[in-house]
Protein backbone atom coordinates (compact mmCIF):
# COMPACT_ATOMS: atom_id res chain seq x y z
CA UNK A 1 0.00 0.00 0.00
CA UNK A 2 1.21 3.26 -0.87
CA UNK A 3 1.95 5.51 1.82
CA UNK A 4 -0.68 8.40 0.53
CA UNK A 5 -2.77 5.75 -0.03
CA UNK A 6 -5.97 5.78 3.19
CA UNK A 7 -6.74 2.82 5.04
CA UNK A 8 -9.96 0.60 3.85
CA UNK A 9 -13.10 0.61 5.65
CA UNK A 10 -11.75 -1.37 8.64
CA UNK A 11 -13.53 -0.09 12.28
CA UNK A 12 -10.14 -1.07 13.79
CA UNK A 13 -8.67 1.07 11.95
CA UNK A 14 -10.64 4.49 11.93
CA UNK A 15 -8.71 7.53 11.62
CA UNK A 16 -5.39 6.02 9.96
CA UNK A 17 -6.05 7.66 6.64
CA UNK A 18 -3.37 10.54 6.03
CA UNK A 19 -5.09 14.21 6.66
CA UNK A 20 -5.08 16.29 3.88
CA UNK A 21 -3.06 19.90 4.78
CA UNK A 22 -5.17 22.74 6.18
CA UNK A 23 -6.49 21.02 9.29
CA UNK A 24 -6.28 22.43 12.89
CA UNK A 25 -2.61 21.71 13.69
CA UNK A 26 -1.42 22.72 10.66
CA UNK A 27 -3.41 26.53 11.98
CA UNK A 28 -2.17 26.19 14.83
CA UNK A 29 1.13 25.18 13.16
CA UNK A 30 2.22 23.14 16.57
CA UNK A 31 6.28 23.11 16.91
CA UNK A 32 8.16 20.47 18.52
CA UNK A 33 11.79 20.89 20.22
CA UNK A 34 13.49 17.63 22.22
CA UNK A 35 15.72 18.68 24.90
CA UNK A 36 18.26 16.15 26.80
CA UNK A 37 18.61 16.56 30.97
CA UNK A 38 21.40 19.07 30.17
CA UNK A 39 18.57 21.43 28.57
CA UNK A 40 20.49 21.09 25.14
CA UNK A 41 18.80 20.72 22.12
CA UNK A 42 18.53 17.01 20.44
CA UNK A 43 15.30 17.28 17.73
CA UNK A 44 13.81 20.60 16.45
CA UNK A 45 11.15 20.39 13.89
CA UNK A 46 10.66 22.32 11.11
CA UNK A 47 7.83 24.18 12.39
CA UNK A 48 10.30 25.42 15.33
CA UNK A 49 12.30 26.91 12.82
CA UNK A 50 8.83 28.45 11.47
CA UNK A 51 7.87 29.67 14.93
CA UNK A 52 11.56 31.13 16.65
CA UNK A 53 13.56 31.79 13.03
CA UNK A 54 16.39 29.09 13.33
CA UNK A 55 16.99 26.02 11.53
CA UNK A 56 17.82 23.09 12.68
CA UNK A 57 21.55 23.40 12.21
CA UNK A 58 21.26 26.54 14.00
CA UNK A 59 19.78 25.14 16.84
CA UNK A 60 20.31 21.62 17.17
CA UNK A 61 23.15 20.74 20.14
CA UNK A 62 22.85 24.40 21.74
CA UNK A 63 21.21 25.39 24.92
CA UNK A 64 17.49 25.89 24.59
CA UNK A 65 17.58 28.61 27.73
CA UNK A 66 20.26 30.60 25.97
CA UNK A 67 19.14 30.14 22.70
CA UNK A 68 15.43 31.52 22.99
CA UNK A 69 15.21 32.90 26.31
CA UNK A 70 16.30 36.57 27.54
CA UNK A 71 18.65 37.41 29.98
CA UNK A 72 15.98 38.38 32.64
CA UNK A 73 14.08 35.33 32.40
CA UNK A 74 16.51 32.80 32.63
CA UNK A 75 16.65 31.62 35.41
CA UNK A 76 13.09 31.23 35.49
CA UNK A 77 13.18 29.18 33.09
CA UNK A 78 16.02 27.12 34.34
CA UNK A 79 13.93 26.38 37.10
CA UNK A 80 10.86 25.31 35.97
CA UNK A 81 12.99 22.66 33.51
CA UNK A 82 14.44 21.12 36.41
CA UNK A 83 11.12 20.89 37.89
CA UNK A 84 9.99 18.85 34.90
CA UNK A 85 12.96 16.55 34.74
CA UNK A 86 12.56 15.94 38.57
CA UNK A 87 9.27 14.25 37.97
CA UNK A 88 7.60 17.77 38.89
CA UNK A 89 4.99 16.96 36.06
CA UNK A 90 4.24 18.99 33.01
CA UNK A 91 4.46 22.80 32.88
CA UNK A 92 2.33 24.76 30.52
CA UNK A 93 1.73 28.86 29.98
CA UNK A 94 2.77 31.76 27.83
CA UNK A 95 6.10 32.89 27.76
CA UNK A 96 7.96 35.56 26.04
CA UNK A 97 10.88 34.21 23.59
CA UNK A 98 13.88 35.52 21.58
CA UNK A 99 13.29 35.07 17.94
CA UNK A 100 16.54 35.32 15.90
CA UNK A 101 15.31 38.70 14.56
CA UNK A 102 15.64 39.72 17.68
CA UNK A 103 11.59 40.87 18.39
CA UNK A 104 9.99 38.89 21.22
CA UNK A 105 7.39 36.87 20.61
CA UNK A 106 4.33 35.55 22.98
CA UNK A 107 4.40 31.34 23.03
CA UNK A 108 2.05 29.25 24.17
CA UNK A 109 4.11 25.84 25.61
CA UNK A 110 3.44 22.53 27.39
CA UNK A 111 6.42 21.07 28.88
CA UNK A 112 6.68 17.29 29.75
CA UNK A 113 9.14 14.39 30.32
CA UNK A 114 9.94 11.84 27.96
CA UNK A 115 11.84 8.65 29.28
CA UNK A 116 13.39 6.11 26.73
CA UNK A 117 14.51 2.60 27.21
CA UNK A 118 17.23 3.44 29.21
CA UNK A 119 15.42 5.08 31.60
CA UNK A 120 17.02 8.02 30.37
CA UNK A 121 15.03 11.46 30.75
CA UNK A 122 14.50 14.57 28.04
CA UNK A 123 12.17 17.60 27.80
CA UNK A 124 9.45 17.46 24.91
CA UNK A 125 8.08 21.13 24.41
CA UNK A 126 5.34 21.80 22.11
CA UNK A 127 4.93 25.31 21.13
CA UNK A 128 2.77 27.65 18.93
CA UNK A 129 2.03 31.35 18.52
CA UNK A 130 -0.23 33.18 21.25
CA UNK A 131 -1.77 35.28 19.30
CA UNK A 132 -2.73 32.26 16.53
CA UNK A 133 -3.77 30.28 19.02
CA UNK A 134 -5.75 33.07 20.88
CA UNK A 135 -7.63 34.11 17.62
CA UNK A 136 -8.79 30.40 17.43
CA UNK A 137 -9.91 29.64 20.84
CA UNK A 138 -11.46 33.01 20.28
CA UNK A 139 -13.39 31.49 16.80
CA UNK A 140 -14.48 28.02 18.66
CA UNK A 141 -15.71 30.15 21.82
CA UNK A 142 -17.67 32.18 19.54
CA UNK A 143 -18.96 29.57 16.93
CA UNK A 144 -20.05 27.37 20.14
CA UNK A 145 -21.95 29.72 21.92
CA UNK A 146 -23.63 31.39 18.42
CA UNK A 147 -24.50 27.56 18.08
CA UNK A 148 -25.63 26.73 21.33
CA UNK A 149 -27.60 29.93 21.51
CA UNK A 150 -29.23 30.02 18.55
CA UNK A 151 -32.92 30.28 18.06
CA UNK A 152 -32.44 28.68 15.02
CA UNK A 153 -32.15 25.21 14.81
CA UNK A 154 -29.15 23.81 13.42
CA UNK A 155 -27.52 20.42 12.67
CA UNK A 156 -24.28 19.24 11.25
CA UNK A 157 -24.47 15.76 8.79
CA UNK A 158 -21.51 13.94 7.50
CA UNK A 159 -21.12 12.77 3.96
CA UNK A 160 -23.49 10.13 4.69
CA UNK A 161 -26.17 12.20 5.43
CA UNK A 162 -25.96 10.86 9.63
CA UNK A 163 -25.88 13.79 12.00
CA UNK A 164 -23.20 14.48 14.20
CA UNK A 165 -24.15 16.86 15.59
CA UNK A 166 -27.62 19.37 16.60
CA UNK A 167 -28.00 22.39 18.75
CA UNK A 168 -31.05 23.12 21.43
CA UNK A 169 -32.83 25.19 18.98
CA UNK A 170 -32.73 22.03 16.83
CA UNK A 171 -33.11 19.44 19.69
CA UNK A 172 -36.40 21.35 20.80
CA UNK A 173 -37.78 21.70 17.60
CA UNK A 174 -37.58 17.75 17.12
CA UNK A 175 -38.13 16.64 20.17
CA UNK A 176 -35.66 14.30 20.36
CA UNK A 177 -32.67 14.48 22.56
CA UNK A 178 -29.21 15.44 20.61
CA UNK A 179 -27.53 11.94 21.50
CA UNK A 180 -30.34 10.42 19.90
CA UNK A 181 -29.60 12.27 16.33
CA UNK A 182 -26.29 11.06 16.33
CA UNK A 183 -24.93 8.68 13.32
CA UNK A 184 -28.81 8.39 12.26
CA UNK A 185 -30.47 9.96 9.20
CA UNK A 186 -32.88 12.51 8.79
CA UNK A 187 -35.74 10.40 8.30
CA UNK A 188 -35.10 8.22 11.13
CA UNK A 189 -34.91 10.83 13.90
CA UNK A 190 -38.18 13.01 12.07
CA UNK A 191 -40.25 9.57 9.81
CA UNK A 192 -42.43 12.37 8.30
CA UNK A 193 -39.87 14.11 6.48
CA UNK A 194 -40.27 13.72 2.33
CA UNK A 195 -38.18 12.06 0.31
CA UNK A 196 -37.15 15.44 -0.91
CA UNK A 197 -35.78 16.31 1.99
CA UNK A 198 -32.90 13.95 1.80
CA UNK A 199 -32.70 14.06 -2.02
CA UNK A 200 -31.80 17.99 -1.54
CA UNK A 201 -29.02 17.48 0.99
CA UNK A 202 -27.06 14.90 -1.42
CA UNK A 203 -27.44 17.52 -4.12
CA UNK A 204 -26.48 20.17 -2.01
CA UNK A 205 -22.95 17.65 -1.03
CA UNK A 206 -22.52 17.14 -4.76
CA UNK A 207 -23.14 20.53 -6.06
CA UNK A 208 -21.73 22.28 -3.50
CA UNK A 209 -24.94 25.04 -4.09
CA UNK A 210 -27.27 25.79 -1.30
CA UNK A 211 -30.68 25.09 -0.84
CA UNK A 212 -32.79 28.30 0.85
CA UNK A 213 -36.22 27.74 2.60
CA UNK A 214 -37.25 24.61 1.45
CA UNK A 215 -40.79 23.85 2.85
CA UNK A 216 -41.71 20.66 5.41
CA UNK A 217 -44.40 20.07 7.65
CA UNK A 218 -45.41 17.23 10.24
CA UNK A 219 -45.70 15.86 13.64
CA UNK A 220 -42.49 15.60 15.60
CA UNK A 221 -42.52 13.96 19.14
CA UNK A 222 -41.76 17.53 20.81
CA UNK A 223 -46.11 17.95 19.54
CA UNK A 224 -47.27 14.91 18.22
CA UNK A 225 -50.70 16.20 18.41
CA UNK A 226 -50.20 19.02 16.10
CA UNK A 227 -49.03 19.75 12.61
CA UNK A 228 -45.49 22.17 12.60
CA UNK A 229 -43.99 23.79 9.86
CA UNK A 230 -40.39 24.30 9.35
CA UNK A 231 -38.37 26.67 6.42
CA UNK A 232 -34.79 24.73 6.43
CA UNK A 233 -31.97 25.46 4.42
CA UNK A 234 -28.63 23.36 3.51
CA UNK A 235 -24.84 24.42 2.83
CA UNK A 236 -22.04 22.28 2.48
CA UNK A 237 -19.37 22.22 5.14
CA UNK A 238 -16.26 22.54 3.87
CA UNK A 239 -12.55 22.18 5.14
CA UNK A 240 -10.25 25.09 4.92
CA UNK A 241 -8.25 22.88 2.39
CA UNK A 242 -11.49 22.34 0.52
CA UNK A 243 -12.45 19.04 2.05
CA UNK A 244 -15.65 18.04 1.85
CA UNK A 245 -16.97 17.53 5.60
CA UNK A 246 -20.70 17.48 5.23
CA UNK A 247 -23.58 19.17 5.13
CA UNK A 248 -25.25 21.32 7.61
CA UNK A 249 -28.99 22.43 8.07
CA UNK A 250 -30.80 25.09 9.26
CA UNK A 251 -34.32 25.02 10.67
CA UNK A 252 -37.06 27.82 11.06
CA UNK A 253 -40.42 27.34 12.65
CA UNK A 254 -42.65 28.53 10.88
CA UNK A 255 -45.77 27.59 12.16
CA UNK A 256 -47.82 30.26 12.90
CA UNK A 257 -47.44 31.33 9.25
CA UNK A 258 -48.46 28.27 8.29
CA UNK A 259 -51.25 27.95 10.30
CA UNK A 260 -52.35 31.52 9.28
CA UNK A 261 -51.54 30.61 5.42
CA UNK A 262 -53.48 27.17 5.62
CA UNK A 263 -56.55 29.47 7.40
CA UNK A 264 -56.40 31.26 4.04
CA UNK A 265 -56.37 28.84 2.33
CA UNK A 266 -59.19 26.73 3.60
CA UNK A 267 -61.19 30.23 3.13
CA UNK A 268 -60.27 30.29 -0.53
CA UNK A 269 -60.86 26.63 -1.04
CA UNK A 270 -64.53 27.12 0.51
CA UNK A 271 -65.11 30.57 -1.40
CA UNK A 272 -64.32 29.02 -5.01
CA UNK A 273 -66.01 25.56 -4.33
CA UNK A 274 -69.23 27.52 -3.44
CA UNK A 275 -69.01 28.97 -6.94
CA UNK A 276 -68.21 26.24 -9.13
CA UNK A 277 -71.30 23.99 -9.76
CA UNK A 278 -71.20 20.51 -7.49
CA UNK A 279 -72.45 18.28 -10.36
CA UNK A 280 -73.29 19.50 -13.82
CA UNK A 281 -76.82 19.29 -14.87
CA UNK A 282 -78.14 16.97 -17.55
CA UNK A 283 -78.29 18.37 -21.12
CA UNK A 284 -80.44 17.13 -23.64
CA UNK A 285 -77.95 14.87 -26.11
CA UNK A 286 -74.68 15.67 -23.83
CA UNK A 287 -72.73 13.83 -21.07
CA UNK A 288 -70.73 15.95 -18.94
CA UNK A 289 -68.30 15.45 -16.04
CA UNK A 290 -65.68 17.75 -14.54
CA UNK A 291 -63.31 18.03 -11.84
CA UNK A 292 -61.24 20.61 -10.01
CA UNK A 293 -58.14 20.04 -8.38
CA UNK A 294 -56.00 22.87 -6.29
CA UNK A 295 -52.47 22.98 -6.36
CA UNK A 296 -51.03 20.49 -4.68
CA UNK A 297 -47.27 22.24 -3.87
CA UNK A 298 -48.19 25.52 -2.60
CA UNK A 299 -50.20 26.84 0.05
CA UNK A 300 -52.81 28.82 -1.85
CA UNK A 301 -54.92 28.22 -5.08
CA UNK A 302 -55.58 29.41 -8.21
CA UNK A 303 -58.49 31.09 -9.84
CA UNK A 304 -59.15 28.10 -12.41
CA UNK A 305 -63.31 27.74 -13.29
CA UNK A 306 -65.50 25.55 -15.08
CA UNK A 307 -69.13 25.77 -15.89
CA UNK A 308 -71.51 23.89 -17.72
CA UNK A 309 -74.53 26.58 -18.67
CA UNK A 310 -78.07 25.71 -20.17
CA UNK A 311 -79.20 27.92 -23.09
CA UNK A 312 -82.39 28.31 -25.02
CA UNK A 313 -83.36 25.58 -27.85
CA UNK A 314 -81.94 22.68 -25.86
CA UNK A 315 -78.45 24.13 -26.31
CA UNK A 316 -75.53 23.83 -23.86
CA UNK A 317 -72.62 26.67 -23.15
CA UNK A 318 -69.00 24.45 -21.74
CA UNK A 319 -67.07 27.00 -20.44
CA UNK A 320 -63.29 26.75 -18.68
CA UNK A 321 -61.20 29.81 -17.60
CA UNK A 322 -58.16 30.61 -15.31
CA UNK A 323 -57.63 33.36 -13.88
CA UNK A 324 -54.31 34.41 -13.39
CA UNK A 325 -52.94 34.57 -9.49
CA UNK A 326 -53.77 32.79 -6.34
CA UNK A 327 -55.23 33.32 -2.87
CA UNK A 328 -58.48 34.54 -2.54
CA UNK A 329 -58.32 37.81 -4.49
CA UNK A 330 -58.15 35.00 -7.58
CA UNK A 331 -60.88 33.12 -6.48
CA UNK A 332 -63.24 36.26 -6.06
CA UNK A 333 -61.95 37.39 -9.71
CA UNK A 334 -62.79 33.83 -11.14
CA UNK A 335 -66.28 34.43 -8.99
CA UNK A 336 -67.16 37.41 -10.98
CA UNK A 337 -66.17 36.54 -14.22
CA UNK A 338 -68.27 32.96 -13.81
CA UNK A 339 -71.41 35.45 -12.71
CA UNK A 340 -70.68 37.76 -16.13
CA UNK A 341 -70.02 34.69 -17.85
CA UNK A 342 -73.64 32.97 -17.17
CA UNK A 343 -75.20 36.62 -17.32
CA UNK A 344 -74.27 36.86 -21.00
CA UNK A 345 -75.00 33.43 -21.91
CA UNK A 346 -78.52 33.79 -21.05
CA UNK A 347 -78.73 36.45 -23.81
CA UNK A 348 -78.16 33.46 -26.39
CA UNK A 349 -74.65 35.81 -27.80
CA UNK A 350 -72.31 34.24 -29.99
CA UNK A 351 -69.15 32.84 -28.03
CA UNK A 352 -67.23 35.59 -30.06
CA UNK A 353 -69.56 38.44 -28.06
CA UNK A 354 -69.28 36.85 -24.92
CA UNK A 355 -65.84 36.83 -25.09
CA UNK A 356 -65.65 40.31 -25.92
CA UNK A 357 -68.07 41.60 -23.38
CA UNK A 358 -66.03 39.55 -20.89
CA UNK A 359 -62.82 41.49 -21.78
CA UNK A 360 -65.05 44.66 -21.42
CA UNK A 361 -65.57 43.82 -17.75
CA UNK A 362 -61.92 42.42 -16.87
CA UNK A 363 -61.12 46.05 -17.81
CA UNK A 364 -61.59 47.55 -14.30
CA UNK A 365 -60.57 44.11 -12.06
CA UNK A 366 -56.54 44.79 -12.39
CA UNK A 367 -56.18 41.20 -14.03
CA UNK A 368 -55.79 38.92 -16.99
CA UNK A 369 -57.70 35.76 -17.24
CA UNK A 370 -57.66 33.12 -20.29
CA UNK A 371 -60.99 31.01 -21.19
CA UNK A 372 -62.23 29.19 -23.29
CA UNK A 373 -66.55 29.24 -24.47
CA UNK A 374 -68.18 26.61 -26.33
CA UNK A 375 -71.65 26.65 -27.28
CA UNK A 376 -73.53 22.97 -28.30
CA UNK A 377 -76.39 22.40 -30.11
CA UNK A 378 -77.95 18.59 -30.75
CA UNK A 379 -80.20 19.38 -32.53
CA UNK A 380 -78.27 20.35 -35.23
CA UNK A 381 -74.99 18.70 -33.55
CA UNK A 382 -72.75 21.76 -34.24
CA UNK A 383 -70.54 23.38 -31.97
CA UNK A 384 -69.16 27.06 -32.23
CA UNK A 385 -66.00 27.34 -30.00
CA UNK A 386 -63.84 30.60 -29.41
CA UNK A 387 -60.45 31.01 -27.63
CA UNK A 388 -59.20 34.04 -25.28
CA UNK A 389 -55.86 32.86 -24.90
CA UNK A 390 -56.33 29.73 -23.85
CA UNK A 391 -55.03 26.20 -24.55
CA UNK A 392 -56.99 24.72 -27.37
CA UNK A 393 -59.35 22.14 -26.94
CA UNK A 394 -58.95 18.11 -28.17
CA UNK A 395 -62.13 16.46 -29.78
CA UNK A 396 -61.61 13.02 -29.19
CA UNK A 397 -63.76 10.87 -31.81
CA UNK A 398 -65.89 7.98 -31.65
CA UNK A 399 -63.59 6.06 -33.53
CA UNK A 400 -60.70 6.89 -31.54
CA UNK A 401 -59.36 9.38 -33.55
CA UNK A 402 -57.75 12.55 -31.51
CA UNK A 403 -56.97 15.52 -32.63
CA UNK A 404 -55.88 19.13 -30.94
CA UNK A 405 -57.92 21.51 -32.76
CA UNK A 406 -56.31 23.92 -34.52
CA UNK A 407 -58.28 27.59 -33.28
CA UNK A 408 -57.36 31.12 -33.25
CA UNK A 409 -55.82 31.54 -29.95
CA UNK A 410 -56.96 35.50 -29.40
CA UNK A 411 -55.38 36.89 -26.47
CA UNK A 412 -56.16 37.00 -22.72
CA UNK A 413 -58.95 38.96 -21.06
CA UNK A 414 -57.81 41.68 -19.51
CA UNK A 415 -59.52 45.08 -21.44
CA UNK A 416 -57.01 44.53 -24.44
CA UNK A 417 -60.43 45.36 -26.86
CA UNK A 418 -58.72 42.34 -29.23
CA UNK A 419 -60.89 40.45 -31.68
CA UNK A 420 -61.64 36.75 -31.04
CA UNK A 421 -62.97 33.88 -33.67
CA UNK A 422 -65.63 31.38 -33.50
CA UNK A 423 -65.19 28.32 -35.16
CA UNK A 424 -68.07 25.66 -35.81
CA UNK A 425 -67.12 22.30 -35.35
CA UNK A 426 -69.46 19.82 -36.71
CA UNK A 427 -70.16 16.44 -33.80
CA UNK A 428 -70.52 13.27 -34.30
CA UNK A 429 -72.65 11.25 -31.63
CA UNK A 430 -70.00 9.84 -29.21
CA UNK A 431 -67.36 12.66 -29.74
CA UNK A 432 -65.82 14.27 -26.85
CA UNK A 433 -64.58 17.44 -26.58
CA UNK A 434 -62.31 18.13 -23.32
CA UNK A 435 -61.82 21.35 -22.52
CA UNK A 436 -58.82 21.70 -19.50
CA UNK A 437 -56.47 24.59 -17.78
CA UNK A 438 -52.64 24.82 -18.02
CA UNK A 439 -52.45 22.89 -14.77
CA UNK A 440 -53.38 20.00 -16.50
CA UNK A 441 -50.68 19.80 -18.76
CA UNK A 442 -47.97 22.62 -18.51
CA UNK A 443 -44.54 21.84 -16.13
CA UNK A 444 -41.63 23.41 -15.26
CA UNK A 445 -39.03 21.25 -17.19
CA UNK A 446 -40.40 19.85 -20.46
CA UNK A 447 -41.92 21.55 -23.58
CA UNK A 448 -45.17 22.40 -23.37
CA UNK A 449 -45.93 20.36 -27.29
CA UNK A 450 -44.40 17.17 -25.74
CA UNK A 451 -47.09 17.18 -22.73
CA UNK A 452 -50.05 18.19 -25.11
CA UNK A 453 -48.98 15.14 -27.24
CA UNK A 454 -48.59 12.88 -23.67
CA UNK A 455 -52.55 14.38 -23.36
CA UNK A 456 -53.35 12.92 -26.63
CA UNK A 457 -51.85 9.98 -25.78
CA UNK A 458 -54.04 9.20 -22.76
CA UNK A 459 -57.38 9.81 -24.68
CA UNK A 460 -56.76 6.38 -26.21
CA UNK A 461 -60.25 4.67 -25.50
CA UNK A 462 -63.40 6.30 -26.69
CA UNK A 463 -65.55 4.02 -24.86
CA UNK A 464 -64.24 4.82 -21.34
CA UNK A 465 -66.14 6.25 -19.19
CA UNK A 466 -66.20 10.39 -18.90
CA UNK A 467 -65.40 9.54 -14.92
CA UNK A 468 -63.25 7.38 -15.72
CA UNK A 469 -61.50 9.64 -18.41
CA UNK A 470 -61.27 13.04 -15.94
CA UNK A 471 -59.66 10.80 -13.32
CA UNK A 472 -57.04 9.18 -15.58
CA UNK A 473 -55.94 12.03 -16.86
CA UNK A 474 -55.32 13.60 -13.63
CA UNK A 475 -53.56 10.69 -12.14
CA UNK A 476 -50.93 10.46 -15.42
CA UNK A 477 -50.60 13.71 -16.26
CA UNK A 478 -50.85 15.86 -13.03
CA UNK A 479 -47.55 15.44 -11.10
CA UNK A 480 -47.03 14.82 -7.20
CA UNK A 481 -46.71 18.22 -5.65
CA UNK A 482 -47.70 20.36 -8.62
CA UNK A 483 -47.60 24.32 -8.47
CA UNK A 484 -50.67 24.75 -10.59
CA UNK A 485 -54.60 23.86 -9.78
CA UNK A 486 -56.51 22.37 -12.55
CA UNK A 487 -60.36 22.45 -14.30
CA UNK A 488 -60.92 19.96 -16.38
CA UNK A 489 -64.63 19.66 -18.35
CA UNK A 490 -65.19 16.30 -20.67
CA UNK A 491 -68.13 16.49 -22.55
CA UNK A 492 -69.86 13.81 -25.11
CA UNK A 493 -72.34 13.94 -27.64
CA UNK A 494 -74.96 11.83 -27.33
CA UNK A 495 -77.25 9.79 -30.43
Amino acid sequence: MAATEPFRDDPGLAGAAPSEPGGLLDVLSVAAVVLGPEGRIRLWSPEAENLFGYGAEEALGRSAAHLLVHEEHLEQVLKLFAQVMAGGGSWAGVFPIRHKDGSTRLVEFRNMRLEDEQQNFYALGLATDQATLRQVERDLALSTRLVSQSPIGLGVLDTDLRYITVNPAEERMNGVPAAEHVGRHAHEVLPFLDESFESAMREVLATGIPVLDQYTAGRTPADPDNDHAWSVSFYRLEAPNGKVLGVATSSVDVTERHRAVEEQRRAALTLQRSLLPHTPPERPGLEVAVRYRPAQATIEIGGDWFDVIPLNGDKTALVVGDVMGSGVGAAATMGQLRTATRTLADLDLDPTQVLHHLDRATDGLDTIATCVYAVYDPHTAQCWVSLAGHLPPVLLHADGKRELLDLPTGAPLGGCGVRFHTTRLDIEPGDQLVLYTDGLVETRDQPIDERLDALLDVLDDPGRSLDETCDLLLQTLRHPGHHDDVALLIARAGP
